[in-house]
C-alpha cells in the first residue's frame, strides 16, 4: 500500500504526462503544482481524521462499570474491551512486586484548589514519597473528575455506577455517599481478581513518608483505624476503610466477595460499619485472612494524630463531616509538616512539634 507521500508523487508525474488530461496540460506549471500540492494534503488529512459513523458526541456511557475516556467515540469503541483498558493502566502504574496505588475521585472534590489538589501536594513535599506519584491510579467517578485527572496525572481510569450520578458532593451517610463507597469495594475485588495488590487511599488523607516499611509481610489485608489499641491482631480496634493494604490472593478475593455481599444484610451501613460487624465473622478465620490493623503512631488522623513527626507516613482528615472543613485543616496539616520540614535535622530530633488539628473539623452537623 503506498503512503500518501508516494501518492502524491505518482500523482504529479503521470497526469503531465497523459494524454487524456487536456485540461492539465493547458494549465500553467506553477498552478498544477499547487493544485496537485492541496488534493495532497486533501488526502492525508480525510485518512488520518478519526471516522464518525453517526455525527454524534460522545456520550458518558453509565450502563457499563468501565467507563471511555471522553475523547472516544462509543460506535467505534467495543465496551466489553473495557476491561483491557484497565489492566493497561494498572501495569503501566504498577511497582515491580505488582503493587498500584489507588484513590477515588468525583467532581466535588476534583475542582481546582480542593481536595485532589491538596492530595498530590502531599506527595511531592513528603520525605521521599515524590516517585510514588508514579505508581498512583485515580479512579474517577464522573465525567468532570475524570477530565481534571488527566490534566493534573497521569494515571487516571474513569469508572462510573449504572443510573448514579457520583458528581455531586455526597454529604457523609446519604444514599449517593454509600452507593460511592459500595461501588469501590467492588471494584477493588476486580483489582485483586486481575492479580495487582493495592494501597487503597482517600484522597482526603495527606502521605508524608513511604507507608511501604511499615507493612507486615505476613498480612493479607491490612487498615488503618480511627482508634488503635496497641495489638495490631485486636479485632476489637477501630478500621477505617479509607486507607489499607492488600495483597491479591484467594483468600483477600474471596473476603471482598464477602464484604461486598455482606452490605444487603445490613441495609444503611456504610462499607466501614459492615467491616466492624464481619471482622469477628467465623468466616474470616475459615479462609484464613491475615488481617492486621495499622498503627496511628505511622497513620494517624484527626480521629488520633499521629504524635512524632519523625515516623508519621499518613494523616487522614477523618472524624470529619463537610467538604469545607476538611479543605481547611488539610491545609493546616501541610502548613505543619512544611514546618517541620524547615527544621534542621537536630531540631527535628530534639523539639516536640504538634499537629494544630483539628481546627474546624468535627462531626457537628452542616449548616
Amino acid at each position: 500500500m503506498q503512503s500518501p507521500t508516494a501518492a502524491a508523487a505518482a500523482a504529479s508525474s503521470t497526469p503531465a504526462k497523459s494524454p487524456e488530461s487536456p485540461l492539465l496540460r493547458r494549465l500553467p506549471v506553477p498552478l498544477v503544482f499547487l493544485l496537485l500540492i492541496v488534493l495532497s494534503v486533501t488526502f492525508i488529512y480525510r485518512v488520518a481524521a478519526p471516522i464518525s459513523p453517526s455525527g454524534r458526541t460522545r456520550q458518558w456511557n453509565r450502563t457499563f462499570p468501565f467507563v471511555l475516556p471522553a475523547d472516544d467515540q462509543p460506535d467505534a469503541v467495543d465496551l466489553e474491551k473495557e476491561e483491557v483498558r484497565l489492566a493497561g493502566v494498572l501495569q503501566a502504574s504498577a511497582m515491580e512486586d505488582r503493587t498500584v496505588i489507588l484513590t477515588t475521585l468525583n467532581a466535588a472534590w476534583a475542582s481546582n484548589g480542593t481536595i485532589i489538589d491538596l492530595f498530590l501536594e502531599s506527595f511531592r513535599i513528603g520525605n521521599g514519597t515524590r516517585s510514588l506519584l508514579d505508581h498512583l491510579v485515580i479512579i474517577a467517578f464522573d465525567k468532570k473528575a475524570y477530565l481534571r485527572c488527566v490534566a493534573i496525572h497521569h494515571h487516571c481510569f474513569a469508572l462510573a455506577t449504572e443510573g448514579v450520578d457520583f458528581s455531586v458532593q455526597e454529604n457523609f451517610m446519604t444514599d449517593g455517599y454509600l452507593k460511592m463507597m459500595w461501588r469501590r469495594i467492588d471494584f477493588l475485588r476486580i483489582v485483586l481478581e486481575m492479580g495487582y495488590n493495592f494501597i487503597f487511599t482517600d484522597a482526603d488523607i495527606m502521605w508524608f513518608r513511604s507507608p511501604l516499611p511499615r507493612f507486615f509481610s505476613d498480612g493479607d489485608f491490612q487498615i488503618a483505624c480511627d482508634q488503635f489499641y496497641g495489638d495490631p491482631l485486636d479485632r476489637n480496634n477501630r478500621p477505617n476503610g479509607g486507607f489499607n493494604f492488600v495483597k491479591s490472593n484467594n483468600r483477600t478475593i474471596e473476603f471482598y466477595k464477602f464484604w461486598y455481599s455482606s452490605r444487603l444484610k445490613n441495609p444503611g451501613f456504610h462499607d466501614q460499619d459492615v467491616l466492624n460487624i464481619i471482622k469477628h465473622d467465623p468466616f474470616i478465620d475459615k479462609i484464613g485472612l491475615q488481617m492486621r490493623f495499622l498503627s496511628t503512631r505511622f497513620f494517624g488522623g484527626i480521629c488520633q494524630p499521629s504524635r512524632d513527626f519523625n515516623e508519621v507516613c499518613t494523616m487522614h482528615a477523618n472524624c470529619c463531616i463537610g467538604l469545607r472543613r476538611k479543605i481547611n485543616d488539610l491545609g493546616v496539616m501541610l502548613e505543619d509538616w512544611r514546618s517541620y520540614m524547615a527544621l534542621p535535622p537536630a531540631l527535628k530530633l530534639s523539639k516536640p512539634l504538634v499537629w494544630r488539628v483539628p481546627q474546624k473539623c468535627s462531626f457537628a452537623p452542616l449548616n
